[in-house]
């Protein structure tokens, strides 16, 4: 699993790296400035040339120190200098002084040849540190590497493309867009979170000996890139004297006239992730319907009408006597005392319980009834139902995704997936995992009921939470990518994440 630092915590780590093991940060630069120059190295054309765009601040200097192994390995390299000479760091400083005795003598931007095809420009303008856009000759010098990618060009940005927000992912104007983007150390919040991971182009982690420990000396908050790796070892080995029993029973409270096939996604799901045993409870007219779609879907009909409400507690909690997991919300008939309901149920069973969809969207009238829960508590929203969970718009749950999980899953001591580009699971404890896997094509309805299923079926099982959770996002995604890679993303539906991909997904672990 990877961890991702702050522009705080990387200060903290660097620190840490010199005080408690001997890393100097001149040490740390050389090595910052030889990784970057490796990988801007590999993007070169033939006949091209380097320019190097370095700031006054010590990722200009890493930047100079790129341009120093380029220049002795017998490349053509330009260095442009921006800003004012007389607020260069000590390092910066010291690598001017180094690159100019291997006779590369820095320019002012005016006065470089301008960047063209096959040639490889450095962004090193700005690190981590930024907080607010670039002005004035920074302004004009990220136009130009702008305009030199638009010609061509290849750009490599040093830790955080200039212009971006090292923190959010959020760009300023104007942004560089990087073909490739060097993470000194640890990647940062900026590299992995939309749209700065699409800014950022292919991300290359250098060490630059800060080492592992390093990190475990900062404080504040904590973000983890999950890998296939963390994922398949989260999963249990099938023993030989298993049964149905040994891999829990799934309740699945899902399902209406109408919307029956979000029930059976999520069922279905449930079942090819290893769950022993699925029963759907549904009204009575949408059951049949429900569990037509398969054979191996028991039912149990809700036989009052209309919206659920306080008539159908007594007959959910006998249902869900017994269970290891409950599901609830796809496509369930909604009302004014849904939310109530679904409280009261939670605090009367205590096995953990997966929310989703109008599930959601019935607790946010009212979140404290989830306060009351016996077992724990996962909620999955997309990006609308978080803004109606947390009374703000789209667009600022978007803007401000890390923060705004961490901050309800941390108030209301609840799993929370954020799902989206890069879905985020947060923990209880303010952990949060953020997901690589997936793709566009699985931006269709049930996408979302497939996962609910997936994560009822890993909670029947008796995996922890939440890495159960993270481990059911990306095994999602990956099914969705597995899928996409069969039938093409324009054409993906739900079903063939569940009967193309989660089966590839768990024979591609199981090896």
């Amino acid at each position: 699993m990877l961890r991702v630092l702050t522009a705080a915590q990387m200060r903290q780590a660097e620190q840490a790296a010199e005080a408690r093991h001997g890393m100097p940060s001149a040490l740390l630069m050389e090595n910052a400035g030889r990784g970057l120059a490796e990988v801007a190295g590999g993007l070169i054309g033939s006949g091209g040339r380097f320019v190097v765009v370095c700031g006054p601040g010590n990722n200009g200097g890493d930047g100079l120190v790129a341009a120093r192994f380029l220049r002795e390995g017998g490349a053509c390299v330009s260095v442009v200098m921006v800003g004012d000479a007389a607020k260069l760091t000590p390092e910066a400083r010291r690598n001017l002084e180094a690159v100019k005795g291997f006779g590369v003598t820095p320019r002012t931007l005016e006065a470089v040849e301008p960047a063209r095809r096959g040639d490889v420009v450095v962004d090193a303008l700005f690190g981590t540190g930024l907080s607010r856009a670039p002005a004035g000759a920074f302004a004009d010098a990220v136009s130009a590497i702008r305009g030199w990618r638009a010609a061509g060009a290849k750009v490599v940005a040093a830790d955080v493309p200039s212009g971006l927000q090292s923190d959010t992912g959020e760009p300023f104007s104007p942004c560089v867009e990087a073909d490739a983007t060097v993470a000194f150390g640890f990647l940062k919040p900026g590299q992995v979170l939309e749209p700065g991971a699409s800014l950022c182009g292919r991300v290359h982690q250098v060490d630059i000996g800060m080492g592992g420990e390093s990190s475990k000396e900062v404080s504040g908050p904590e973000l983890f890139v999950v890998e296939e790796a963390d994922a398949r070892r989260t999963l249990p080995v099938r023993k030989a004297d298993s049964h149905k029993g040994t891999f829990g029973h799934v309740l699945v409270v899902a399902g209406s006239r109408g919307k029956t096939g979000a029930a059976a996604l999520v069922a279905k799901a449930a079942l090819r992730s290893g769950a022993g045993l699925v029963t759907v409870a549904a009204r009575a007219d949408a059951l049949d319907t429900i569990q037509a779609h398969s054979a191996e879907i028991m039912g149990i009909p809700l036989e009052a009408s209309g919206p659920l409400g306080m008539g159908d507690l007594d007959a959910l909690v006998a249902a869900a006597e017994g269970k290891d997991a409950l599901v609830i919300g796809p496509g369930i008939p909604r009302g004014p005392e849904t939310g109530a309901l679904i409280g009261e149920l939670l605090s009367r069973v205590e096995v953990p319980a997966v929310l989703d969809a109008d599930a959601l969207n019935a607790v946010a009238t009212d979140l404290s009834v989830l306060r009351r829960a016996k077992g724990p508590v996962v909620m999955t929203p997309h990006p609308g139902e978080m803004a109606r969970l947390t009374g703000k718009s789209t667009k600022e749950v978007q803007a401000h995704r890390l923060d705004v999980a961490r901050q309800f899953s941390e108030g209301l001591q609840v799993t929370l997936v954020l799902k989206g580009d890069r879905t985020l699971t947060s923990g209880a404890d303010g952990r949060v995992y953020l997901n690589t896997t997936g793709n566009p094509g699985m931006a269709t309805g049930g996408s979302g009921d497939v996962l609910s299923g997936i994560c009822g079926a890993f909670l029947a099982q008796s995996l922890p939470v939440p890495s159960t959770i993270w481990t059911a996002v990306y095994a999602h995604g990956l099914a969705g990518d597995l899928a996409a890679a069969k039938r093409g993303q324009l054409g993906l539906v739900a079903g063939d994440i569940v009967e193309q991909g989660l089966c590839e997904v768990w024979l591609r672990w199981e090896r």
